[in-house]
């Protein structure tokens, strides 16, 4: 079994640890976990995990936020992975701070990320991680908002998530989106079950 891990972001030190990149930061912590290095190849920055017998490509889109669609369909098409087999982390301003859904599918709910994923792929039948990054700013103020970083009581919050969703990552890799979503979309889930 293979997968395809992709965390969305954009490049460039002055995104860095930016609300937009937590997709970024997953999959960095994921890579962190297994003690894997990004190499930078086309399209992206690419590292490859093996575990329980299972392979995940990791991603990190090299194409900034709004072009992710080419990384994405490119490793899908190089590696042989279906849709289906690959999971798009992504920020998302309707969810609280924190808050981890899980979804088989979906639409696009205005991320520029998925918009491009899903308008190269021709589908919406690929599974996403939702990361909450809150909506505490003003009207028009969005973009701002989203391209900076973490306040010190908001890094208290979405630090432990991070571990949680590389938990989550193994789990969608070896036992399934549907028993995965069934732990981590339900509040108050013992983690334990799947370590």
């Amino acid at each position: 079994m293979k997968f395809l891990i992709a965390g969305l972001g954009n490049i460039g030190d002055e995104y860095a640890n930016t609300r937009h990149n937590i997709g970024f930061i997953i999959a960095d912590a994921f890579a962190y976990y297994f003690k894997a290095k990004f190499k930078p190849a086309r399209y992206a920055s690419v590292a490859e995990i093996s575990y329980k017998g299972r392979s995940f490509i990791v991603i990190k889109p090299s194409t900034y936020m709004n072009l992710s669609g080419k990384a994405v369909r490119y490793w899908l098409n190089k590696e042989k992975i279906l849709p289906g087999d690959c999971l798009v982390i992504t920020d998302d301003l309707a969810l609280p701070l924190g808050t981890l859904r899980l979804r088989k599918k979906g639409s696009d709910g205005g991320h520029n990320g998925l918009i491009s994923i899903i308008e190269l792929l021709g589908t919406t039948e690929f599974p996403r991680l939702r990361v909450g990054i809150g909506n505490e700013f003003a009207k028009g103020y969005q973009v701002d908002y989203v391209l900076s970083r973490w306040t010190k009581e908001e890094e208290k919050i979405i630090l432990p998530q991070i571990d949680k969703a590389v938990e989550l990552i193994k789990s969608f890799g070896t036992i399934g989106v549907e028993r995965t979503m069934n732990i981590y979309n339900t509040k108050g889930n013992d983690l334990e079950e799947i370590k």
